[in-house]
């Protein structure tokens, strides 16, 4: 959610380059079901091209009809769109159109929330009429207090309000640099995480090597700074057993939330027994966040797979799911 609404914030900056206006759309109630929840947003350019989206597509089109009026007159309205007889779900969306406008102040402000990967909250004051017209809005605040209205005319008083706290994107640490690590990190940018490659110093690497990477670093065990937090993910794939035990060396004293290894059971089992040799007092709660094999077991074969395994893995244990078949389950499925 947090990469999304940055791509809204980076196009609604450049359409005003432009000097093109933007409209931001979002789903601040729901009714039954729906495939996509409160809180997703899509931004609509004067010139009527979308960033994000609400729905499987299905709403973009009566949301991109209903931004005429907020063009013209400025004022923000809601819109309902019943899905029960239109998209199956089951579900009426209650939706936010209002102006968005952004400032050079909230521009360095937002830059230095995402590089501090702080979370942020968004506030959208709303009401549930279909058609209405009014002083609706959101507003981006942060935990100490700082605030940033998208829009000049927001007049809470009376009004519904969704908040949404969007935390930072998940953190990536991809060591080790071959052909599987780049299927990995171009998989993993696709979710919009920020995904960090610790190259050899003996095979040096560029960023342009790794579709997606945030950075590209040649180091060594004992030198890299990781700087992890506990919201961070890491996967060691180098090839190269030495070089995969030193690293887990370095990762002892972190507080990695993921610790993912390439390589058999029984390379693993060899792992852990000379990281035992080296730390004879090993924090179970470490242990416990290592997994090798890395990966879920859905038959991988090729580098894509084995990095769909491993990512379908990590979301698992981000999300603190059990995985299971979609088909067993009744009642909500996606959250």
């Amino acid at each position: 959610m947090t990469h999304e609404f940055k791509d809204i914030i980076a196009q609604a900056i450049a359409n005003q380059e432009r000097g093109l206006k933007s409209v931001l759309a979002t789903v601040v109630y729901l009714e039954g079901s729906s495939y996509r929840k409160p809180g997703v947003r899509m931004l609509i350019s004067e010139d009527l091209k979308m960033t994000g989206a609400v729905s499987g597509g299905c709403v973009e089109a009566e949301v991109r009809r209903q931004t005429t009026s907020v063009f013209e007159d400025g004022k923000s309205k809601m819109m309902t769109y019943d899905g029960r007889y239109r998209l199956g779900c089951e579900g009426t969306l209650y939706i936010l159109i209002e102006l968005i406008s952004i400032t050079e102040v909230f521009t360095t402000v937002f830059k230095k929330t995402l590089d501090s990967r702080k979370t942020f909250i968004l506030d959208s004051y709303f009401s549930t009429q279909d058609e209405a017209i009014g002083n609706y809005g959101s507003v981006f605040r942060l935990e100490d207090g700082y605030t940033y209205p998208f829009n000049k005319t927001i007049d809470i008083e009376g009004l519904q309000k969704f908040s949404q706290a969007l935390n930072p994107s998940p953190r990536l640490i991809i060591i080790g640099a071959e052909h599987d690590a780049v299927k990995l990190c171009k998989m993993s940018s696709l979710l919009g995480w920020e995904i960090d490659v610790i190259a050899s110093i003996n095979d040096p690497k560029q960023r342009s090597d790794f579709p997606g990477a945030t950075s590209v670093i040649d180091s060594t065990p004992e030198l890299v700074d990781l700087n992890i937090d506990n919201e961070t993910i890491v996967v060691v794939m180098t090839h190269n057993y030495a070089l995969d035990l030193k690293y887990l060396l370095r990762l002892v004293e972190e507080k990695a939330k993921y610790i993912g290894i390439l390589g058999s059971a029984k390379r693993r089992e060899r792992l852990l027994n000379d990281l035992l040799d080296h730390k004879e007092e090993l924090d179970e709660a470490f242990l416990d966040r290592i997994y090798s094999p890395a990966g879920l077991n859905i038959g991988a074969i090729t580098p894509e797979e084995i990095a769909l395994s491993i990512l379908s893995e990590i979301l698992a244990i981000v999300r603190n799911t059990n995985p299971v078949s979609l088909r067993t389950l009744s009642g909500k499925t996606y959250a």
